[in-house]
């Protein structure tokens, strides 16, 4: 039988450094090869077309939290403007998702945060700040606005840490009164994964933060090694609730992202796609085994997969399933 070399999914390499991640849209991997390279130079080969792939397609996340770091007081809306305008210059006619400021828990800002939360991760975080200080966010979206207007790249902005409907809605509303037209969220906590379907009435996409939701849904932090085997994608839990943001997402017709650890797993990948996933964020030295990991199965492939995981009781069951079953990329 014949196979499709193609999922719904798009692989986008996630920012590092900076927090700038050119994002690869539709990406595919090439089967060239060249006669006989040294291992070096298919490496240098492989990273420069990488390179050339992201700077062709577009930003999959942009963390706009490099404005904001190393000062005492927020930037001024003619400060922000300019440092997007250097990123989206740089992508003239392509899509560049933007993330909104996201400080707090264990990135705290002066100017963002109080001085002191006794527990900080379920604290004033992210979208939350602007309870405290809606001027930041308001000052922020301006400055986005501004910037897209000055350049070509088609904007998409989304806000971190929100779990209800009513934070979604007012969000939604601050961006399209600033001037900004796509709007989306991150989904974070079991909150807003459990309510995808209402969620999607009122933004135009979402992503999967998938360290986070996991951090919440198991109640472990993130920064504890003790609890690492807790903080994992693959537990059970926490495919359930992606799987009901898929099906939430292609019932709306609405975007699917994945910006978290999980979307470079190149095994957990297919899996991904068949819970309704339609896009993957992910640090560049994974780009390419996950896009290759992609166009090794068929959307039907990666259905099963995802059925394999669903089932399974443990966070080490669901890896055995995918593999047992034959339909992830773990198998082949």
């Amino acid at each position: 039988m014949g196979r499709s070399r193609s999922t719904p999914a798009r692989a986008c390499r996630r920012g590092g450094g900076r927090g700038l991640g050119r994002g690869v849209r539709g990406y595919r991997a090439s089967r060239r090869r060249t006669p006989h390279p040294a291992p070096r130079e298919r490496r240098r080969s492989r990273r420069r077309r990488e390179r050339r792939r992201s700077a062709r397609r577009g930003v999959g996340l942009f963390r706009t939290e490099f404005c904001f770091l190393d000062r005492t007081d927020a930037p001024s809306v003619a400060e922000q403007t300019a440092a997007y305008r250097g990123v989206l210059a740089a992508f003239p006619g392509r899509r560049v998702v933007v993330r909104t400021l996201d400080a707090g828990s264990d990135k705290p800002l002066p100017f963002a945060n109080a001085e002191q939360e006794e527990n900080p991760a379920l604290g004033v975080r992210g979208l939350r700040i602007a309870r405290r200080n809606p001027a930041l966010l308001d000052d922020q979206l301006h400055a986005l606005a501004a910037a897209a207007d000055a350049e070509s790249a088609e904007i998409e902005v989304m806000a971190p840490m929100v779990a209800t409907v009513d934070e979604a809605a007012a969000f939604a509303e601050r961006c399209r009164a600033a001037g900004l037209e796509r709007v989306g969220i991150m989904i974070e906590t079991p909150a807003a994964a459990l309510l995808a379907a209402e969620l999607f009435q009122v933004v135009d996409f979402v992503s999967l933060g998938t360290n986070d939701l996991a951090q919440y849904t198991l109640a472990a932090d993130r920064q504890l090694a003790d609890l690492a085997d807790l903080n994992d994608p693959w537990q059970p839990a926490v495919l359930r609730l992606i799987g009901a943001v898929g099906e939430a997402g292609r019932a709306a017709g609405k975007p699917v992202g994945v910006c978290g650890e999980a979307g470079g797993d190149p095994a957990l990948a297919p899996v991904l796609v068949g819970l309704g996933v339609t896009s993957l964020s992910m640090t560049s030295r994974s780009l390419g085994r996950v896009a290759a990991a992609l166009d090794a199965v068929t959307e039907e492939e990666c259905r099963r997969a995802a059925k394999a995981a669903l089932g399974a009781p443990t966070a080490a069951a669901a890896r055995a399933a995918v593999q047992g079953d034959g339909t992830g990329a773990a198998s082949r």
